[in-house]
């Protein structure tokens, strides 16, 4: 029997408060769903199976994050940007116990996924409803000095907001990191990674220890994509990160040390006078 054609309007959707559309679709690439927003897919989550990360950029996030600390230790998080909670999810799949804090700018979105990607019983993970920088304020102030984990992916559409990818920004977000907690930042970029090269240049003003882990073509700036920016008060344990990084998902490399340098050349930090939001890439990008 032919399955029945589904209709966008037949998606669990909602508006948000900049009038774009956000809806949860059954994935056509593998099992789960994908978060869409503005027509740019933003999430992906498997409620069978939250270890399973379909994003490349999110998998790489996973691996650095299996690094931390001991195997399956809890781990104290602080997420900024919600999407349909992908990461906050693998953390309680694989480090249970641990203690998470979301920010996110739209209670539609919050609710949408709360209502049709349900997290798992007894999770500790707080959403709290708000701008990510102006929530960095307002989080419990036993967490400054004190959170292993910091993952900021926050998109409007298909953008990062200026204000938070600036010297201010991240000088407030490095705050809350425990002496070797980890900063993970997702880094949308294109032709030239002009953006990409001053978010490196930013970070490494606030943070010593850095490296950038991306797909090989992205990394040489010859398609659009996403780079992963792992930084820390702290040396990174890197030497397991070549080899993890070649056996996939797609070939991809890790820039540190003297390359990294040559990434970043002579691109300025950005500050809260001159930051602009990440490229917005071509619609092509997103057609799989």
């Amino acid at each position: 029997m032919a399955r029945a054609r589904r209709e966008p309007s037949d998606d669990p959707q909602t508006r948000l408060s900049d009038g774009t559309l956000a809806r949860i679709v059954v994935s056509g690439f593998t099992t789960g769903y994908e978060l869409i927003v503005d027509g740019t897919p933003q999430s992906h989550v498997d409620l069978d199976d939250p270890t399973h990360l379909h994003f490349e950029y999110v998998a790489r996030m996973g691996a650095v994050i299996d690094r931390l600390r001991m195997p399956g230790q809890p781990l104290t998080a602080v997420h900024l940007g919600a999407g349909a909670l992908t990461i906050p999810r693998y953390v309680e799949a694989t480090r249970p116990g641990s203690r998470q804090q979301v920010l996110e700018i739209e209670p539609a979105l919050v609710e949408l996924v709360r209502e049709h990607l349900p997290l798992p019983k007894g999770a500790a993970i707080r959403i709290r409803v708000g701008d990510a920088r102006e929530g960095l304020a307002r989080l419990p102030a036993a967490l400054v000095g004190a959170v292993d984990l910091l993952v900021s992916d926050v998109y409007s559409g298909a953008q990062t907001p200026a204000h938070l990818t600036t010297h201010e920004f991240y000088t407030a977000a490095a705050r809350l990191l425990a002496p070797d907690g980890v900063l993970l930042v997702n880094v949308a970029d294109g032709s030239g990674l002009m953006f990409a090269r001053r978010q490196v240049a930013t970070v490494r003003a606030v943070l010593p220890h850095v490296v950038v882990l991306a797909e090989v073509q992205t990394l040489k700036g010859r398609r659009f994509g996403n780079l992963v920016i792992a930084a820390s008060p702290a040396p990174l344990p890197t030497e397991w990160l070549p080899r993890l990084m070649a056996a996939g998902p797609h070939p991809a490399k890790v820039a540190q040390g003297a390359e990294l340098d040559e990434f970043v050349r002579a691109a300025r930090p950005a500050t809260d006078a001159d930051a602009t939001p990440s490229p917005k890439p071509a619609a092509s990008v997103f057609e799989r």
